[in-house]
């Protein structure tokens, strides 16, 4: 009987394998973030229209509680995951993300409000990326993470202008509208679509195993940095040129309509062409780098660009250099792409989830810092909106004088400037130390349990679960 019933199991697993695919989740990360991208023109409106005075100390606020309460929220729900499955929390995940859209004509203040609030389950690609290592293999698991990261950027190349283009026809009110029925389709294709990932035999296998505190500490893996040389160092570069870039996404569309005086159209150009160059970068140009330079020389060309990029954006005041500068930007996309295969070579095969959960949680800890960091540094410099209507050529009159039009992004070159000497002395092939506690060695939602139960088919730890994608927008 027990035969049968094993035999039973492992074909279900087979079966589930066969019906979810990454397919589901490249409609469900395209749908979502085409939604969001509609609105960037909208958004700069509104965000003017809530906070007149002082609107990107407040940006960065409100960008900063959501990253923030995502950071703390995605271990839970990485771990609940593990136990009452992928779909469930998908649509949790992408119902909640979506929620405050038709809200940015209803109530704007209702609007930022859920925006904040809604950080506790904006952690979408945290499942995501779980529901797609369930239906991989280990070999192509990096491909698909590659997919879904692409698919990220590709959302982001026509929407911004497909909505600026409806709002200058018909008002900001048809795209929040069309943005709303995008996000309710992408609702109903996880509703009725998208199959569960995780076999039954996993899920049930878990509900023995209650979720523990170690378990669900968004710090647990930040303890951990300092117990291994190499893993600090790289801590330490992930923690400073991520924090500019989380700080850059979320003011960054408001900073080209104020100071360099963008209109809607050419920032959705601008957007356009960073995202086509950026797929260029992480697909074509890393894997010949990788070949060629090696890893961490891959690391080191990329902070080098990203030094470039955010030097130029921070003295620059011309529109020519912001186009110069985003083409530079593209191509420092590479770099935390190559940080990840630095750190998976680098570390043991049983190590791999801590490893990666590692640089992980500094990566969450930066979406809540670098927002609120980048809006209280315009505060001090008196950087604000005074003017909406963009008059492409001539500088915005309180910037005429300026030397520095962008003083967040001058920090954050500085930033650059010291993860690049970080980097320097990351050892390249050294094997990382044992760096897990008692804590740690325990999968997060059971992972260790499926380990043993599954066989071959079970699912990675939540730590390699939650892995974010190079290009994933706080500021969405």
């Amino acid at each position: 009987m027990s035969i049968v019933s094993g035999n039973y199991s492992h074909r279900n697993e087979i079966i589930t394998k066969r019906r979810a695919k990454v397919t589901h989740a490249v409609v469900v990360i395209f749908l979502e973030f085409f939604a969001w991208g509609l609105l960037t023109t909208p958004m700069l409106t509104v965000l003017h229209e809530t906070f007149p005075q002082h609107t990107f100390l407040m940006n960065g606020l409100v960008q900063g509680v959501k990253g923030f309460l995502s950071f703390l929220s995605a271990p839970l729900i990485g771990a609940l995951s593990d136990i009452w499955g992928r779909k469930s929390f998908l649509l949790m995940t992408v119902f909640f993300t979506c929620a405050p859209i038709p809200f940015m004509r209803i109530s704007p203040w209702w609007y930022f409000a859920l925006i904040s609030v809604s950080g506790i389950f904006a952690v979408t690609f945290s499942v995501i990326f779980a529901y797609v290592a369930d239906i991989t293999e280990e070999h192509e698991r990096s491909t698909a993470y590659g997919l879904v990261s692409a698919t990220f950027a590709a959302s982001l190349v026509t929407s911004p202008a497909i909505g600026a283009y409806l709002s200058a026809q018909y008002g900001d009110s048809l795209v929040v509208l069309v943005a709303t029925v995008i996000a309710v389709a992408d609702i109903a294709f996880v509703f009725f679509v998208v199959p569960e990932s995780l076999p039954d035999k996993m899920r049930l296998t878990s509900w023995g195993f209650p979720i523990s505190w170690e378990q669900a500490d968004p710090f647990a893996s930040l303890r951990r940095v300092g117990k291994d040389t190499t893993v600090l160092l790289i801590c330490v570069t992930v923690f400073l040129s991520y924090l500019p870039e989380a700080g850059q996404y979320s003011s960054f569309f408001l900073y080209l309509r104020q100071v360099i005086e963008f209109s809607p159209a050419t920032i959705a150009a601008f957007i356009a062409m960073v995202g086509i160059l950026s797929i260029v970068a992480q697909t074509l140009l890393l894997s010949v780098l990788m070949r060629t330079i090696g890893n961490k020389n891959t690391v080191l060309l990329g902070l080098g660009f990203q030094f470039f990029q955010l030097a130029w954006y921070g003295f620059g005041s011309e529109p020519w250099m912001m186009w110069a500068a985003g083409t530079v930007a593209a191509m420092s996309s590479i770099t935390f792409p190559a940080v990840s295969a630095l750190v998976s070579h680098s570390a043991a095969p049983d190590q791999q989830g801590v490893a990666q959960g590692m640089i992980t949680g500094i990566r969450g800890l930066c979406n809540g810092l670098g927002p609120a960091l980048y809006g209280f540094i315009f505060f001090l410099f008196n950087v604000e909106l005074d003017n909406m209507e963009p008059v492409e050529g001539r500088p915005a009159k309180n910037t005429e004088r300026s030397v520095i039009p962008g003083p967040p992004f001058l920090f954050g070159a500085c930033a650059v400037l010291f993860a690049l000497l970080v980097a320097v002395f990351i050892p390249e092939h050294q094997p990382l130390t044992d760096v897990k506690t008692g804590s740690a060695r325990k999968s997060s939602g059971a992972g260790a349990a499926h380990a043993q139960s599954a066989g071959p088919l079970a699912t990675p730890t939540s730590d390699m679960e939650d892995i974010e994608p190079l290009l994933q927008d706080s500021s969405m």
